[in-house]
């Protein structure tokens, strides 16, 4: 959840407009506001017009925003997660917005995470869904509950649904212009107090917040708290800027530093992970690097900063297009490059239906001329694509540990990676309602042995784990990451 903390920006900035609104009515600043020609308490009419303006765009912009309940369990302290632990049940708030009117909702991985029930809380004026419950603490509204359809956890994303038709929603289509400086609302349940509204501006547009990952943010002074998490930052014609995600605080009061995730990255999650569970990403055979003014002297660079292509893999799409190292990437898709981080978020949201169009300056400093290179984009198929293929829940399906497995065919093998053990079978995910032994197995594990029993097939696990008797000590030899380890536990 995010940190907790009170804005003094937006209040700064209402200090400095409210004077010059006042002074921009003719007359209004020789007079003062003690004068008796102002003692009628009449408002000027840009204030009227500005009040009127923010009481629309909230009505308009808070019924597709939702209030998401999670339940799981956790440690009692949270210094006590490395450590044996006291486990208790908690609870969590954490904010949404409808982007279909058939029930999808767009979030925060973080909000959802790990939850073991998420429920959904719409809008008190939204009308009631039929099979909703009402919430007393909060007053009536539908609460309903939500299935995860998918989870992004690199760009802190995840895609609900709830069964309900006929919603408000939301567009996360690219708003256009976005400006430093421009007024924004964030919306959402701030410490569970649902559709609360805060105002403040965007201070800056491409904010590469953390350096170790090539995502930048919008980032804005607009109050944020816990709860906010999964909201929309929405500009002053309703359009969604982003998703509100986190800020910076050292004291976990406002200081103002509130990021969020841009719209056009949100939609583009949204679409991945609603049309496959997960998300997708192009491929183009190249790799890159940051300019240094080092590497610009050593060789001989025009330019001593931007991106360079420093390999080309042989016979790829980019060595086919003409791609060629030391290649400086000026634009890609018609978005200016000057970091790699700015690269790597084009090529992540580019569309793999069409080439990824590449502007490159090439040659010394007198040689040097441009290029534009169209470069085939090549989709990277996520491994749960192939291990679902493989699944059929009738015969991957092993109840005593809860988990769907295959076995490890010549094209998973391919795809995968050979395992250090011949044989073996992968584990596609766990079961869900299943109230089983927790074995400590993830998805992409593979399982050799059970009790030093080679495990060639599903059919052997389910037949080796069913003639085991409850409190029965288990040792599963597996493979993760590349490394062999066991997991130890007794059957239930």
């Amino acid at each position: 959840m995010l940190s907790a903390f009170v804005s003094g920006h937006s209040l700064r900035i209402t200090a400095l407009i409210l004077p010059l609104l006042f002074t921009s009515v003719s007359g209004f600043g020789q007079q003062g506001p003690h004068t008796p020609e102002n003692r009628s308490g009449d408002t000027p009419d840009i204030l009227r017009q500005m009040n009127t303006a923010l009481e629309e765009l909230a009505a308009r912009v808070s019924p597709a925003v939702v209030q998401i309940q999670t339940t799981g369990y956790g440690p009692l302290n949270e210094g006590d997660k490395g450590q044996t632990a006291l486990i208790v049940r908690q609870h969590a708030v954490g904010s949404g917005v409808l982007v279909d009117p058939n029930g999808y909702i767009m979030t925060n991985a973080h909000v959802v995470e790990g939850a073991q029930r998420i429920r959904v809380a719409l809008p008190i004026s939204t009308s009631t869904t039929p099979g909703a419950a009402n919430n007393t603490a909060a007053g009536r509204r539908p609460v309903l509950d939500a299935k995860l359809i998918g989870i992004h956890k690199e760009s802190d994303l995840a895609l609900l649904k709830i069964e309900a038709t006929g919603l408000p929603t939301l567009s996360l289509e690219e708003p256009q212009n976005i400006r430093v400086g421009q007024l924004v609302l964030a919306v959402g349940s701030p410490e569970g107090l649902q559709s609360s509204v805060t105002m403040g501006v965007i201070s800056a547009v491409a904010r590469q917040a953390d350096p170790t990952k090539s995502l930048n943010y919008v980032q804005t002074d607009a109050p944020i708290n816990p709860g906010n998490s999964g909201g929309p930052l929405v500009d002053m014609n309703g359009y969604v800027v982003g998703l509100n995600t986190f800020i910076l605080s050292q004291s976990g009061g406002s200081e103002g530093l509130g990021f969020a995730i841009p719209a056009r990255v949100v939609n583009f999650v949204y679409r991945s992970l609603r049309k496959y569970g997960h998300v997708h990403h192009i491929e183009i055979g190249a790799g890159a690097q940051e300019i240094t003014p080092t590497l610009a002297e050593g060789l001989g660079l025009p330019q001593s900063w931007g991106v360079i292509v420093d390999d080309v893999t042989p016979y790829g799409p980019a060595a086919s297009a003409g791609l060629q190292v030391q290649d400086i990437v000026l634009s890609a898709d018609g978005r200016p490059i000057e970091t790699l981080s700015a690269l790597t978020a084009t090529t992540y949201l580019h569309d793999p239906a069409r080439p990824l169009k590449l502007e490159v300056l090439r040659g010394k400093d007198k040689d040097k001329q441009k290029k534009i290179l169209y470069v085939p984009a090549v989709e990277k198929h996520d491994q749960m694509d192939l291990l679902m293929d493989a699944t059929d829940p009738d015969k991957s399906l092993v109840p005593q540990l809860g988990v769907l497995a295959v076995d490890i065919t010549d094209q998973l093998r391919t795809a995968i990676g050979t395992p250090r053990i011949a044989g073996g079978v992968i584990i596609v995910g766990r079961a869900a309602n299943l109230i089983v032994t927790d074995s400590g197995l993830r998805t992409g594990d593979v399982v050799h042995a059970l009790n030093n029993k080679v495990i060639d097939s599903v059919e052997t696990l389910r037949k080796t784990v069913l003639d085991l008797k409850s409190g029965a000590a288990v040792v599963l030899q597996i493979e993760r990451d590349g490394g062999l380890q066991y997991l130890a536990f007794e059957m239930e």
